[in-house]
């Protein structure tokens, strides 16, 4: 028997209607209309001309559910009540939706009264309605997609076939999240490595907002080889361990202790180069000379910044670390900063080791006791609580310690039991990139499989490779690298991004798979500039209704039209009425080029705020300055300076550069700009009072009369060169300076607390009464506040 899943009150879909059409998403008919509506051809177009030719109800294609339904609808017990006995059993969770069965009783009555002309039609909405069962199970887990949701899907090309790694690729999910939708779909088999054929993957792929498109050529790309099934064959990697920790921890002064250890291995006259990560053995640091000949074991470090702008970057060396070695002052304790690396590790749910480093021992204040508390009190089961995070107390600027530090973390690692392929297909990952002068763009590669050798062909994002050259973070040249360390490579042909997975391939095929990755970059950026303008335009006709229907009323009530804006043209978008600092950002390594523009690009509020017209890599040219002037911007340069010829340009042109190796400077200049740009706060600031007493009148020349307040200071001090108001009832009658100011027949220039004075008021002709106070204040002008 066949069986066909619908939800409750919602339309019976045709079962040649596409999930991804918008008609999926509008059938919300009564049954009613759906048994009688016209038939619907692929396009979901009504197609009237089919059904006159039959000579028969235009839906009797789908005539084994009408059948169906009219046996469930008689399905009544004599009392008028529906028999449950006799009803066709729930084979779905769902106890909402309704089966609309084919029996096969209904399909031998209806083989005798049709021609066999027609039979083809049969098999043909048999399999459609096997499709439509497998659509509408799927909605039963997940929920109709909505109309918003579907148009703004892009699509994704694929090969008849794909593995459940590479489609959560292609969809740019985690793995993990792709095989527990696969799970609630009802697929038994979701591990890495199973095979899906598109029509499965055009199932799941709306939950993530995509559409499939089998397109054999469309969808080549370079992807890494999957994983051997069996890694237990496979020999051991150095891992690859990042130091995190809360600004001013000591992490900088652990990393140049364990970097001068590094160098110190090396060749004498070597020639150290800051690559972005160095290997260091284990046995560098131990006092024992019999380990130091036997101890092989080499770990491998990350060298990522540690201030709160690169959380980018520290996201990126997290997901291609193995240990995070959070640092944690002794005299400091835990920060926010130490929190979000506690969050992070959390996150990886255990694919991150974790080894806490308890810094600045040797400082007189220091509290370690104290600081694993804190550690606890945060969910970081240390081991001498029973739980299975080490902590090693070490000073960085003594290397106390460190020795016991890298033997923790190699044990760590052996626990983990690190495994790759030591030859074969080369699979890592960008760190940073620059470009060097003799070189052209150079970026740092950090292999996690494979063997990567001069003279191969990468791929990283859009960017291509032939590897010139391979320097290690000793300046020497080699001729590959084992899995597990960093290297300086040479030879792309342009900057790639950091954190860009990097993928060996031959030329033919990376030349292909760029070609492809730009055009689903270009599809998926156009998608976004349309739900941009389309939600614009939404606005736009909201606002226009606004108006008629305040337009209408004025005109119903006969009162005066006022409104903020004359027209829609005068209406200011989104970012028309705040103050914008544009900005230009420069710096030494894309890296650091892309966590500075994060870091500035939060600064501000809505009155004013910063914005990014672009960041690249490299020193200031001429370009840069001129893109400045035309743009009214400032320039950023984090760790470049702008030649003699380029700053001049600038001086001349009068275009702002902003130049620091360190970044809390830049965010504390950008600040104080955009501050700027915001309205002064006013404050008052009440200096004295007093009471009017009464009035006096004193005659001056020409006729003139001078009205004089007589008043005693009731609190705080007068002074004469500062702003007075007069107020009366709790109301200010005038707001002014003073004009005359005397104690008895003297001049004065304060008057304070008890005294008794004579004053009036520049510009004041009316009279003063007994009860008036006189208030003195000073007028405090700061700057805005974000």
């Amino acid at each position: 028997m066949h069986a066909t899943f619908f939800h409750r009150g919602e339309m019976a879909c045709s079962p040649i209607h596409n999930a991804r059409s918008p008609q999926y998403s509008q059938s919300k008919q009564p049954l009613s209309r759906v048994q009688n509506s016209p038939q619907l051809n692929r396009n979901g177009a009504r197609n009237e001309r089919s059904g006159q030719a039959n000579g028969r109800d235009s839906f009797s294609r789908d005539q084994p559910l009408s059948t169906a339904r009219h046996k469930f609808a008689n399905t009544n017990n004599a009392h008028g009540h529906r028999d449950v006995q006799q009803e066709p059993k729930l084979s779905w969770r769902d106890r909402d939706a309704v089966i609309l069965a084919d029996t096969s009783e209904s399909r031998a009555e209806r083989e005798r009264h049709r021609p066999h002309e027609h039979k083809h039609h049969e098999l043909k909405a048999i399999k459609e309605q096997q499709e439509l069962r497998n659509r509408a199970a799927l909605q039963i887990v997940r929920g109709v997609p909505k109309l918003a949701e579907i148009r703004k899907s892009r699509d994704i090309f694929l090969s008849k076939h794909v593995s459940v790694e590479r489609l959560a690729r292609l969809l740019g999910v985690r793995l993990e999240r792709l095989q527990t939708a696969l799970t609630r779909a009802g697929m038994t088999e979701v591990s890495y490595d199973h095979l899906l054929d598109s029509e499965d993957a055009a199932l799941i792929a709306p939950e993530f907002g995509c559409n499939i498109v089998v397109d054999e050529a469309a969808a080549f790309d370079i992807l890494p080889p999957p994983l051997p099934a069996d890694r237990s064959s496979l020999p051991h990697r150095p891992p690859v361990v990042t130091i995190m920790g809360h600004v001013d921890h000591g992490k900088t002064t652990l990393l140049d202790t364990l970097r001068s250890a590094s160098v110190a291995q090396g060749e004498a006259g070597g020639i150290t180069q800051h690559i972005g990560a160095f290997s260091l053995p284990v046995s560098s640091l131990s006092t024992s000379k019999n380990s130091k000949e036997t101890d092989d074991r080499i770990i491998t470090f990350l060298d990522t910044p540690g201030h709160a702008a690169f959380s980018a970057m520290r996201a990126r060396g997290a997901m291609v670390t193995d240990v995070i070695v959070l640092v944690v002052a002794a005299d400091d304790g835990v920060m926010p900063q130490t929190k979000e690396v506690i969050d992070l590790v959390k996150r990886e749910h255990g694919h991150v080791g974790l080894v806490v480093a308890i810094n600045k021992i040797d400082k007189p204040g220091a509290d370690p006791d104290t600081v694993k508390q804190m550690l606890l009190a945060e969910g970081v089961q240390l081991e001498e609580f029973g739980g299975d995070v080490p902590a090693v107390e070490v000073s960085g600027l003594t290397g106390r310690g460190l020795d016991t530090l890298m033997e923790t973390i190699s044990l760590v690692s052996e626990l983990m039991d690190l495994r790759a392929e030591a030859t074969g297909t080369a699979v890592g990952y960008i760190l940073e990139s620059k470009q060097v002068k003799g070189f052209g763009p150079v970026a740092t590669i950090l292999n996690l499989r494979g063997e990567l050798t001069a003279g191969s062909h990468l791929i990283a994002g859009h960017v291509q490779c032939r590897v010139r050259s391979l320097t290690d973070s000793n300046g020497k040249v080699v001729k590959s690298i084992p899995p597990g360390t960093a290297v300086s490579v040479a030879g792309w042909k342009e900057l790639p991004k950091a954190g860009d997975e990097v993928i060996q391939g031959s030329e033919e095929d990376i030349k292909r798979a760029i070609v492809n990755r730009k055009r689903n970059d270009e599809l998926a950026s156009q998608i976004e500039d349309v739900a941009a303008i389309n939600e614009k335009r939404r606005v736009e006709r909201q606002q226009r209704a606004e108006e008629l229907k305040a337009a209408e009323e004025a005109l119903r009530t006969g009162h005066a039209l006022s409104m903020r804006h004359s027209t829609l043209s005068e209406i200011p978008s989104s970012e028309d009425g705040v103050k914008t600092l544009r900005l230009i950002i420069k710096a030494d390594v894309s890296g650091s080029a892309e966590a500075v523009a994060g870091a500035l690009e939060g600064i501000g509020n809505g009155i004013a705020k910063t914005k990014i017209i672009q960041f690249g890599v490299g020193a200031i040219t001429e370009s840069d300055i001129e893109l400045a002037k035309a743009a009214d911007a400032s320039i950023v340069a984090f760790g470049v300076q702008a030649p003699r010829s380029v700053a001049q340009s600038a001086n001349k042109l009068g275009v702002n550069i902003i130049s620091s190796d360190i970044i809390y400077r830049l965010m504390e200049t950008v600040r104080e700009q955009v501050i700027a740009l915001l309205p002064p706060i006013i404050e008052y600031k009440v200096l004295g009072e007093a009471n009017v007493q009464q009035m006096f009148e004193i005659d001056l020349k020409g006729h003139k009369k001078l009205k004089v307040a007589g008043c005693r200071v009731m609190n705080g001090t007068l002074e004469k060169n500062k702003s007075i108001r007069l107020i009366r009832g709790g109301q200010i009658i005038h707001d002014g300076t003073l004009d005359t100011f005397r104690h008895l027949k003297k001049d004065i220039t304060e008057a304070k607390k008890g005294m008794e004075c004579g004053l009036s008021l520049s510009k004041f002709d009316g009279d003063f009464m007994p009860g008036d106070v006189m208030q003195m204040y000073e007028t405090i002008v700061k700057p805005g506040v974000l």
